[in-house]
């Protein structure tokens, strides 16, 4: 075992050390486990949700983007800006809500809000489903960063083995506890890492930020630009919209905002967040320096582009740092999903299904769900080969399909019932699996329309036919319960 392996796997004992110590002394209810008993203050629920977005996306995606594509990759910051405005207002009606009600997942929101467990049951689904390409994608960083950190000694799927084997033990053990304390270490050492990359390198192979621009457009001027079809500006227009009206309908994010002490705590967080969100640039320097650095990479290999630049430029102990950073970016979200995953699925699908109220086996069904569900995302992680950022973007196309339903449940007066809500979110569901499946889009369907609207991301095609079908249902099925009370009265 050489220096590298030995410094990543510290940072992984010191993790589940962590975790153990953070869930001593404390009784682990289900509201406990899953949202904190409420009782984090700014610092941690930034940290929370810090943690949720500050993934192995960001620390292989984000570069691997810019080593793919280029240019698109900037919708990543333009989105964040924008799901941390929604924040400010979105998220303190929804926590005195869910404060007032006992409400620890988007589940209970929805069922709550609607009065309808079935709705509850599918948003409890359509959350699972749209999480485990995000588990798949914190799995498949894992091993990426293990195996590379390694220098190959250990191979990509034995390191994704151990990373689910940790990831599990360390949930079951201490919830949203042990993802806070860790998550302490991880934004530290990641804003450090980032920032020590995204000046070093370019400063090391081409003497600063403008001679490598100047080099990237010589060799390759298109990952300077947007193109002018596909990943267009359209395209970055539609998907920003998507994925930041999408971004708190994501459960564990959901869950981690709920887990706050008071709404107070979101207004601070939106002002620093944004701010936060400029480590991304960074790492996008990093994937600009790797284009010409470490060439050869191809497709989904583009998400090797960090660390193998880091290898070849770097001493094995400092990698060893590199890896446990990145580990620690993988296993902080991964927690906080697994278990809101394990909370969605015993609180609206296994509870209402057994109509049990003993709220103990409640919460051991929902510990019990989490190595279900990782060991699901590990098969998906072993026999999949899609880029990290693409798994990114087909979750958010999934769970965006909440955000209509929610938005207007918070409104004095909600313009769909029950049903327009279920049918709504099917729709949309539906589309987002047919077009991702047959890798449909609006150019296929329609190749007459002008390119700027067929560059649309399907997932936003699909939000749209998600309200229309909302509203037209809600319209149907209120004629048919006013046509009823009529008969009855009549009858009467």
């Amino acid at each position: 075992m050489n220096i590298s392996m030995l410094i990543t796997f510290a940072f992984l004992v010191v993790a589940i050390l962590l975790a153990v110590r953070a869930s001593l002394g404390k009784k682990m209810s289900l509201e406990q486990w899953a949202v904190g008993g409420r009782g984090f203050g700014t610092v941690f629920v930034f940290l929370l949700l810090a943690g949720e977005f500050f993934t192995t996306f960001t620390f292989l995606g984000g570069s691997g983007m810019i080593y793919q594509v280029g240019s698109p990759a900037y919708y990543v910051l333009a989105y964040m800006t924008l799901a941390y405005v929604f924040s400010y207002y979105l998220l303190p009606p929804i926590w005195r809500y869910a404060k007032e009600h006992s409400i620890v997942s988007i589940s209970d929101f929805f069922r709550s809000k609607y009065q309808s467990s079935s709705l509850g049951m599918l948003v409890s689904v359509v959350g699972i489903i749209a999480s485990v390409p995000v588990v798949v994608l914190q799995l498949k960083g894992l091993g990426i960063i293990v195996s590379e950190t390694s220098y190959g000694m250990i191979s990509p799927i034995l390191a994704v083995w151990i990373g689910t084997i940790a990831v599990t033990v360390y949930v079951m053990i201490s919830g949203i506890h042990g993802a806070v304390w860790t998550a302490v270490i991880k934004d530290i050492s990641i804003v450090l890492v980032v920032v020590f990359l995204g000046l070093y390198l370019p400063y090391h192979y081409y003497g600063g930020f403008q001679p490598m621009f100047e080099a990237v457009q010589a060799a390759k001027p298109a990952h300077l630009t947007l193109p002018e079809k596909g990943q267009s500006l359209s395209w970055v227009i539609s998907t920003v919209l998507l994925t930041a009206v999408g971004f708190y309908m994501q459960p564990g994010l959901f869950a981690a905002a709920l887990s706050a002490k008071s709404e107070k705590v979101f207004r601070r967080n939106t002002i620093v967040m944004p701010l936060y969100t400029l480590l991304l640039i960074f790492v996008f320097f990093v994937g600009y320096t790797a284009i010409l650095q470490v060439p050869g990479l191809q497709g989904a290999d583009g998400d090797l582009a960090l660390l193998r630049l880091s290898i070849q430029t770097f001493d094995p102990w400092f990698i060893g740092v590199i890896g446990g950073v990145g580990l620690l970016t993988a296993l902080v979200p991964t927690s906080v999903i697994l278990l809101t995953i394990g909370t969605l699925f015993a609180t609206n699908i296994y509870k209402p299904l057994t109509k049990t109220t003993n709220e103990v086996r409640v919460a051991k069904v929902a510990k019990l769900t989490v190595p279900v569900v990782a060991f699901i995302a590990l098969y998906f992680v072993i026999n999949g080969g899609n880029a990290l950022y693409a798994l990114l973007l087909m979750s958010f196309s999934l769970i965006t399909q909440l955000f209509p339903a929610l938005l207007l449940s918070l409104l004095p007066k909600n313009r769909i019932n029950k049903y327009g809500a279920s049918w709504g979110i099917i729709v949309g569901v539906s589309t987002v699996v047919y077009l991702t499946i047959t890798k449909t889009t609006l150019a296929t369907l329609f190749p007459d329309l002008p390119q700027v609207v067929k560059d649309f991301n399907t997932g936003f095609i699909a939000l749209i036919l998600n309200i229309v079908v909302a509203m037209l249902v809600t319209m149907a099925t209120n004629k048919t319960l006013v046509q009823k009370e009529s008969i009855t009265t009549q009858h009467g």
